[in-house]
């Protein structure tokens, strides 16, 4: 992992949001990049950011405007590139379903711009990410990421005789993220009622930061056109509603339109693809354009055809004091956890 990022230049699309953040904390805290480029769109986030990781005091830091629908910006941005973190995105759901254009430029077109802005620059390696709801889709947003996922997929053998490699990261909701639940749980929490979609409904749930070394873990281990997905637990809508407010009353409201009871990180018809370890899994590409896998990747063990990852038949779920602790320690001091299941370093 320090091979991949020491010395080298690194660039993150969406690098203002809640997950590029992280990165860019991860690796100035324990990395030495020759540079890391935080490219995005919002100038006002990017000035927020350079008061936290100023280029004075990390003269490596670059902060780079522009969007992933401008290929032009692009191709200025990613020249002289070893690694990028595509995680630049249009991804609220109902905002998708009213806006479907301007999620399509953003979340397809964007994904094109970036694998050509890549391959003509040979950047060394691309890591796009995903989301669940990509899989079985049934939202807009979640069909354009799974449109993207497809493109990065297939980008290896687009490359053509261009060494770059592309993998795609897809995990569950991320705990405290800008946009979540958590912090409009808080707020509502003070009306004493908290307004729950479905009873029915539950969630995969992963950590800022254990997305964050996750995304680090699967840039030092592609190989080209796999998919990872991480073993992270389920929960019930109405636990989280009792972790935040034990006390409130909770007003079924119904589900938005475009959301489902239950979301699907692998679905059965992938299963055949699919390779399990001990904390992920690997969806492998279609077999026409499959490259060679990553060297651990015979340490798998195929799952059953029927297999599928949902939420509703997770084994492991995390409990409404597992909830309460972790919303308890989510803030904004861009404090560190301890990722031990991903920080261990072995793949499985």
């Amino acid at each position: 992992m320090k091979n991949l990022i020491n010395g080298k230049v690194v660039l993150i699309t969406g690098g203002t949001g809640s997950l590029g953040k992280k990165l860019v904390q991860i690796i100035v805290q324990e990395y030495k990049p020759e540079k890391l480029i935080v490219f995005s769109r919002d100038e006002l986030k990017q000035f927020e950011m350079a008061q936290k990781w100023s280029e004075k005091k990390y003269p490596f830091i670059r902060y780079f405007l522009g969007d992933v629908r401008d290929k032009e910006r692009l191709m200025r941005a990613f020249g002289g590139v070893d690694c990028v973190i595509h995680a630049a995105a249009l991804k609220q759901v109902p905002a998708a379903e009213y806006n479907p254009c301007e999620c399509i430029k953003t979340n397809i077109l964007g994904a094109m711009n970036v694998i050509d802005a890549a391959i003509a620059n040979k950047v060394k390696k691309v890591v796009a990410l995903s989301t669940d709801k990509a899989c079985n889709p049934v939202n807009l947003y979640g069909a354009t990421k799974l449109c993207s996922d497809k493109l990065f997929s297939a980008a290896r053998v687009y490359s053509g005789f261009h060494d770059t490699k592309f993998c795609v990261v897809r995990y569950g909701n991320v705990l405290g993220s800008r946009g979540s639940v958590i912090p409009f749980f808080k707020e509502w929490k003070k009306t004493g009622v908290l307004p729950v979609t479905d009873s029915r409904m539950t969630r995969f749930w992963i950590t800022l930061d254990q997305a964050a070394h996750f995304v680090l873990f699967t840039l030092s281990h592609m190989e080209g056109g796999e998919t990872f997905v991480p073993k992270i637990p389920s929960m019930r809508i109405t636990d989280l509603a009792k972790a935040i407010g034990p006390d409130c009353k909770h007003e079924i409201i119904g589900i938005r339109p475009g959301e489902k009871i239950h979301e699907v990180l692998i679905g059965e018809d992938d299963s055949r693809n699919t390779l399990e370890f001990n904390r992920f899994y690997i969806i492998n590409p279609c077999k026409s354009y499959q490259g060679e896998m990553s060297a651990f990747v015979d340490q798998g063990k195929n799952c059953l055809e029927n297999f599928e990852y949902t939420s509703e038949n997770n084994t492991v779920w995390m409990s409404v004091k597992d909830l309460a602790e972790i919303v308890g320690r989510i803030s904004n001091d861009y404090s560190i956890e301890k990722s031990r299941w991903l920080k261990e370093g072995a793949p499985v």
